[in-house]
């Protein structure tokens, strides 16, 4: 389905006018006055960082986890701004929660993943916005749907909203392994080329949920020429309320951001090398997602053979293994694939396979 162009503002915040990639950063929640201060003096040494974020108001999954402070962030958020001249942002799910942060001069709105996934919250959110001049980020569903993610942000922009960005922080699935939120950067690539006016910022922090996949998910990102990064950072990241495990502090956000390679496209770049490095880059994606899946493979495999060696069973179970070829070419037909192609492939992984199965030892424990 084709977009609509959107009426939008030629002078936004959300791309840096040196080409650099725009840095938020901040607490996952807003805990206390003392952490919000403490971690935002820690980013004022990070030169790159021009916004502040923190969560005010926390949707979680269940009840009983610590769903946030509430509007009193809002003044802390303010202290913040006062205190070290950075732009502020908190996330907004009711027309209660914009009025609120409008009042207390919150600079930045986003709309997270959880209320982008509901028309009726995205059109609330819009009608508190109907003559606001604020800019604001839409975060992509939780699920990966793609018209979702464009109709919030049109829904935003008919009720006034020119200063419009999304944030790509993954999706849910049922096996998202080694991730959180699975990243998906097809969805990513296939946005940017429907709404190629609209910024685009990237969240590793939720797509990672923990500290050693951020470097990796960043760079990605940048890979496809994203304008920005979303880092979750506090100033005790052990002890925080929510998602510790995934946020740094700012001295790790600073050695984070000085481990990228950012490489800008000159703008004598044609369309055509522009569009040949985001696919590249989409192909570099893909080939790690097929390491992954082999790895995860790789392990079933060895458990199998342990339990076929448990259970005194023969390795090579032939009806077994025609019947899984056969599935799977049926499967690649299905997907347009030479058959050729699929059959070379799988033989070389049941081979491997048995390899595997042939050398599984059970792990020798220490007495």
């Amino acid at each position: 389905m084709s977009t609509k162009p959107l009426a939008l503002s030629s002078n936004t915040i959300f791309k840096r006018a040196d080409g650099q990639p725009l840095i938020i950063a901040g607490p996952c929640s807003a805990e206390s006055e003392e952490q919000m201060l403490a971690t935002a003096r820690g980013l004022q040494a990070v030169p790159e960082v021009t916004i502040f974020r923190a969560g005010i108001w926390k949707p979680r999954t269940r009840p009983g986890a610590f769903e946030g402070i509430g509007k009193v962030g809002l003044k802390w958020l303010k202290t913040v701004k006062e205190e070290t001249g950075l732009l502020t942002a908190c996330e907004v799910a009711t027309a209660e929660h914009v009025n609120d942060a409008l009042k207390q001069g919150v600079d930045v709105l986003w709309v997270g993943a959880r209320t982008t996934v509901n028309p009726f919250s995205v059109q609330e959110i819009a009608d508190a916005l109907e003559g606001v001049d604020v800019p604001v980020l839409v975060k992509n569903p939780v699920n990966p749907d793609l018209q979702l993610w464009l109709g919030a942000l049109e829904r935003l922009n008919r009720a006034g909203i020119t200063d419009l960005a999304a944030i790509h922080r993954g999706f849910s699935s049922f096996d998202s392994r080694p991730y959180r939120n699975h990243p998906k950067w097809n969805m990513a690539y296939e946005f940017k080329k429907l709404l190629p006016e609209i910024p685009l910022i990237c969240d590793p922090s939720h797509i990672a949920g923990k500290r050693s996949l951020l470097q990796q998910i960043s760079q990605e990102a940048l890979n496809l020429q994203v304008d920005g990064l979303m880092v979750e950072t506090h100033c005790n990241p052990d002890v925080a309320l929510s998602d510790a495990s995934q946020q740094v502090t700012p001295q790790g956000l600073a050695q984070l951001l000085g481990s990228l390679e950012i490489e800008r496209i000159p703008v004598t770049s044609t369309q055509n090398e522009e569009e040949l490095s985001e696919l590249r880059n989409l192909i570099d994606y893909l080939d790690n997602e097929l390491i992954n899946v082999l790895s995860r493979r790789s392990a079933v495999a060895k458990q199998i053979g342990l339990l076929k060696k448990e259970n005194k069973m023969n390795l090579l179970q032939t009806g077994r293994w025609e019947q899984v070829m056969e599935q799977r070419l049926k499967a690649a037909a299905r997907e347009g694939l030479e058959e050729v192609f699929v059959k070379a492939i799988f033989q070389e992984i049941h081979q491997h396979s048995l390899h595997i199965q042939a050398a599984a030892e059970p792990a020798k424990v220490a007495l």
